[in-house]
């Protein structure tokens, strides 16, 4: 696990490389928001348990403390952008362009933004000046990585919007019809209903046949989707309100606590606590002060030191 530090002199944004081969590599977790630009070549990737196909060029996005798994069907480097909240909110971000929604926290759509030729180039564009700035770090150069990133968060997150919303696991599948509805009943229901079963019976379906839809076009089971839901509710609950722990966990639907705890260590590879604490510390408190509400997650077709674990 890389956890950005700033009391340790960790830098907020870092650009780097990373060799992808037809053995998946397995990048360390991290508590920065990644962004892997795929210039060429395909392969597959793993978010968590979801699995995905891409295709260059390309972007993957990854949420904190997630766990990725990168192949390719042969030898290719990709470009790595990571950065942290205390670079760039992206709650923040999302009220006024909808990218944190789209981009990193829709579990309703694969993390893939497939690129024709010429935004591709556009995108090849600003990495090489992304790349450029962080290795020569001229005056404001900060400022300048700041100005790309939100110019390349914004062309991505127009073109999964334009491409509808890059479902199928590819990024390229027709959207299922049964999708957009099972989205809303788990909006709906995700504190308290967890079972595949109940939502199937609420859509007519068997749970083996919505299963099926689940997985072809979006590359997880049904009951890691649900998870994911939950779990997005609870990361937000924790780092934006001072809810103990134990009423986080009732709120997403579980009684017993230490469940809960044991569930999004699996996820995070951190207690809630320490994840709590950690982030809350390094970001000054200023996460505290955004309003308590769900988690920014797309409402349509539209707009370290491991002590504590």
């Amino acid at each position: 696990m890389h956890l950005y530090d700033p009391r340790r002199d960790g830098e907020a944004i870092r650009l780097s490389e990373c060799r992808v081969a037809r053995e998946a590599v397995e990048p360390p977790r991290s508590n920065c928001f990644s962004i892997y630009w795929i210039a060429a070549g395909a392969g597959e990737f793993w978010a968590d348990a979801a699995r995905h196909a891409f295709a260059g060029p390309a972007l993957l996005f990854f949420k904190p403390y997630q766990y990725l798994r990168v192949a390719a069907d042969a030898a290719m480097d990709a470009a790595v952008i990571q950065f942290h909240a205390n670079f760039l909110c992206v709650e923040t971000f999302h009220a006024e362009s909808g990218c944190a929604g789209e981009l990193f926290n829709d579990v309703y759509s694969a993390p893939v933004v497939q690129l024709g030729r010429g935004v591709g180039r556009e995108v090849a564009g600003v990495v090489k000046r992304m790349q450029w700035e962080f290795v020569a770090r001229p005056l404001a150069f900060e400022e300048m990585l700041l100005a790309q990133l939100k110019a390349l968060l914004i062309v991505a997150t127009r073109q999964k919007v334009q491409h509808g919303g890059g479902c199928g696991v590819d990024g390229r599948g027709a959207r299922h019809p049964a999708l957009e509805p099972l989205r809303k009943l788990i909006d709906e229901h995700f504190s308290r209903l967890h079972s595949p079963a109940e939502y199937a019976r609420l859509l007519h379906m068997t749970p083996k046949a919505l299963g099926r839809v689940v997985r072809e076009q979006l590359g997880k089971s049904l009951t890691e989707l649900i998870r994911e839901r939950i779990l997005t509710h609870a990361k937000w609950q924790l780092l934006h309100t001072l809810k103990p722990v134990k009423e986080v966990a009732r709120e997403v639907g579980f009684s017993d606590e230490l469940y809960f705890s044991r569930l999004f260590k699996k996820a995070t590879g951190y207690s809630p606590t320490f994840f709590r604490e950690f982030e809350t510390e390094i970001r000054g408190g200023s996460n505290l002060s955004m309003l308590s509400r769900p988690a920014p997650i797309r409402a349509g077709k539209g707009l370290a030191d491991n002590s504590g674990k």
